[in-house]
């Protein structure tokens, strides 16, 4: 049976602060399907009453400790209106995401004003931390962003291009960088914003940039970094993907599974497109998501991650369904599939919810929280996690950041014993 026909028949509502149990694949009886034991939501920070803050781009990685289990470490934002962002701060767990400690500001990735433009502000925004082994490091990489007011500056948008900040093994954050690439091609905006990266056996780091020389037909290519813990430069960029419709190909993010190394990329053609490479960097044309069936999934300008277990290959992602049909770019629920890494097509036997609709999305679309800003984290061998920052931005941006605990029947050989 479908999901969305069961999404149909049960008309996933859910309280605020409800722990909730998705249900898993009974019906299929494919041997990786069974690799997911079980999903279990909850609620970190609540704010669906606006009294406190409404906390946005949760994304967390694991940092291991000499004498104790490794620590969460959570970076996030303030959300107060549509890409009007607060400075970045960051959170730490040592239970495993159980409690989290109370949210501490990055200064180094705060605001500040931009001399030749009165009244103009830069921020930093898309953040997405990830421990680096190699120097004990980690690594904060987001992009650069304009205000004006309390909004984003639609009208004075300067060049934009990815900042990063480090933390080093002592708990010390360095100042803001910018990753540089001087190509023209670049000149409108290059960034990584929100993407999934690899840190490679040698120390280099693999990313892909979504950039372009205006704002409509981006293309993506992969970037292959130096990083040495206290500086990150680009070694290579390879040939780029493209589409020319909107703005093209947009927020990208790279894994890797079984030697081969794969991209997802968001679009706003209502597809999202998958490409695999040998090297991440020369990338096989790309082909819009579809199930193993031939059917397109119907896709709104929202990003992918990936999930990846050493014996399966997942896709986290939104789609259109009856359920959401009247919600903005149709962001809830929060859904995952596996992958079948040769045809690069979803199973669709396999979806089910991480995180569900909360409300009606049919009837009374503007009270459903909008997931459309979500990070995957192998928390340990025997569990991940799927953090997102909901909200409703047509009333008040009142929000909640919710964590998915999807805990698996076999250890996950592509984290170290913890």
């Amino acid at each position: 049976m479908q999901l969305e026909q069961t999404l149909n028949r049960r008309h996933f509502l859910a309280a605020g602060g409800l722990a909730i149990t998705s249900p898993l694949w009974a019906e299929s009886t494919d041997k990786t399907s069974r690799l997911i034991k079980s999903i279990q939501q909850s609620t970190l920070w609540d704010n669906s009453d606006g009294k406190s803050t409404t906390w946005f781009h949760p994304r967390a990685c694991m940092v291991p400790q000499d004498s104790a289990a490794p620590m969460a470490l959570m970076t996030m934002q303030s959300i107060t209106g549509s890409d009007y962002f607060g400075p970045v701060h960051w959170t730490s767990s040592d239970n495993l995401g159980q409690t989290w400690t109370e949210p501490k500001l990055v200064s180094r990735l705060g605001q500040r004003p931009v001399p030749e433009y009165k009244g103009l502000r830069q921020g930093v925004c898309d953040v997405v931390p990830e421990y680096h082994p190699q120097t004990k490091s980690v690594l904060a990489l987001g992009h650069v962003v304009f205000y004006r007011g309390e909004k984003f500056s639609k009208q004075d948008q300067l060049s934009r291009y990815p900042i990063y900040s480090i933390r080093d093994a002592s708990g010390n954050w360095s100042e803001a960088r910018k990753l540089e690439w001087d190509d023209p091609r670049g000149s409108f905006i290059y960034t990584n914003n929100c993407g999934q990266r690899i840190v490679l056996p040698n120390g280099d780091i693999l990313l892909a940039f979504t950039f372009g020389a205006e704002s409509k037909n981006r293309s993506v290519a992969g970037v292959r970094c130096e990083y040495d813990g206290e500086r990150l430069q680009i070694l290579d960029v390879g040939p780029p993907l493209e589409l020319n419709h909107g703005r093209g190909l947009l927020e990208p993010s790279v894994t890797q599974f079984q030697k081969q190394f794969y991209i997802t990329i968001r679009a706003e053609d209502d597809r999202g497109y998958v490409s695999t490479s040998e090297d991440g960097l020369n990338w096989m044309p790309k082909k819009a998501w579809m199930w193993d069936n031939g059917e397109p999934l119907s896709m709104s300008t929202t990003q992918q991650h990936w999930l990846t277990h050493s014996e399966g290959l997942f896709l986290v992602y939104t789609r259109k369904m009856e359920v959401n049909r009247n919600v903005i770019r149709w962001r809830a629920p929060l859904l995952m599939a596996r992958v079948d890494p040769q045809r690069m097509v979803l199973i669709r036997e396999t979806e089910q919810v991480v995180h569900p609709l909360i409300g009606d999305g049919v009837k009374r679309p503007d009270e459903v929280p909008l997931m459309g800003n979500f990070h995957v984290t192998n928390a340990s061998p025997h569990e991940s996690w799927v953090t997102v920052g909901s909200w409703m931005p047509r009333r008040k941006a009142v929000g909640t950041v919710h964590l998915a605990r999807i805990q698996w029947s076999q250890p996950n050989q592509l984290v170290q014993n913890q």
